[in-house]
């Protein structure tokens, strides 16, 4: 059984098939927050700490980490301010970290200061790309998230994807990273643009289970880009992508609907054992009090250089607040 293994300094995490499923928090991340970019380049990370808390309190099994700001030179600055957000939130809570950025200095700034095992995310099947990145996932051993594109673009053919994902794993195994430290993003298109887009993932995922063998991860907000109401189709687009094989995404934890469709697939999957997060989760749960207690209380304040970056993540301007 496939198996990648993510790691704190004090906790491993296991993201597989027989698995709960992998909540990856997409809230500290700039791109499409201005505000949030501001005070970064500042040196406030006070949004910062304050979304790190709230997303693990809220059930985030992971933390997306970005600290690409677009008002400067990111080959400059991003590695600097990367390295001091990954401190303060590794400082923070006990989760395991994804690194999150598409400069390759900055991820090995990253990669010297976090602790345990870390994602990378990410690489994409550009030749410039995987000779960056893949060396520096194998000198750290740490697993990558490979995003199903190249220097082609995205294609809306889910044949090419899938054959730049396995193109991408080929091309791991050449320096000597196995297929088990591979997290295929397959990319998730908005479905009120692509109205296949949710068949397209679901056959995608069953190949990538089934001949690739590798675990996968998603955007997962992407897929209600441009529609009203955007919390009820990811909400139920959770239990779909689980049912076919889908093991981690990036999404805001934040979002009670969808953090219960989380826990009732992990439920109807049986990756709850003996129903037993779900009980100690809602037991005590009333209809009135949806939502989630934030933890304001518990932030400090935070003060920091003046440091930048740029917007990293193909696709993550669909992110939802």
């Amino acid at each position: 059984m496939t198996r990648t293994i993510v790691a704190s300094a004090t906790r491993e995490i296991i993201i597989g098939f027989d698995q709960p499923f992998c909540v990856i928090g997409e809230r500290i991340n700039p791109t499409g927050r201005k505000k949030l970019a501001a005070e970064m380049i500042e040196g406030n990370f006070d949004t910062v700490i304050k979304d790190a808390l709230e997303q693990v309190a809220a059930g985030a099994t992971m933390l997306d980490v970005n600290a690409g700001v677009t008002s400067v030179n990111p080959n400059e600055t991003e590695p600097g301010l990367l390295v001091r957000t990954i401190e303060i939130v590794q400082g923070l809570v006990d989760v395991p970290l994804s690194i999150d950025s598409s400069v390759s200095a900055a991820i090995e700034a990253a990669l010297k200061v976090a602790k345990g095992r870390p994602l990378v995310n990410s690489v994409t099947g550009e030749e410039e790309k995987l000779e960056a990145i893949l060396p520096l996932c194998k000198k750290y051993d740490v697993p990558v998230v490979a995003i199903s594109n190249d220097e082609t673009g995205i294609s809306m053919d889910p044949d090419v994807r899938f054959a730049v994902a396995k193109k991408i794993v080929e091309r791991a195994a050449d320096y000597g990273i196995k297929s088990h430290d591979i997290v295929v993003d397959p990319l998730v298109m908005p479905i009120g643009a692509l109205g296949d887009a949710g068949r397209q993932v679901f056959a995608l995922l069953y190949r990538l289970r089934n001949e690739l063998k590798v675990n996968t991860t998603c955007g997962l907000s992407n897929i209600s880009f441009g529609l009203p109401h955007r919390h009820g189709i990811n909400a139920g687009f959770i239990p779909m992508v689980i049912g076919a094989g889908m093991t981690s995404a990036i999404m805001n934890p934040c979002r009670p609907q969808e953090m219960e469709a989380v826990r009732a697939a992990n439920v109807l999957n049986g990756t709850d054992a003996n129903c037993g997060n779900w009980i100690m989760t809602y037991r005590d749960h009333k209809p009135a009090e949806v939502g989630v207690t934030a933890v304001t209380s518990a932030v400090p304040s935070a003060a920091g250089g003046r440091r930048g970056g740029r917007a990293a993540r193909a696709g993550a301007g669909a992110r939802t607040e």
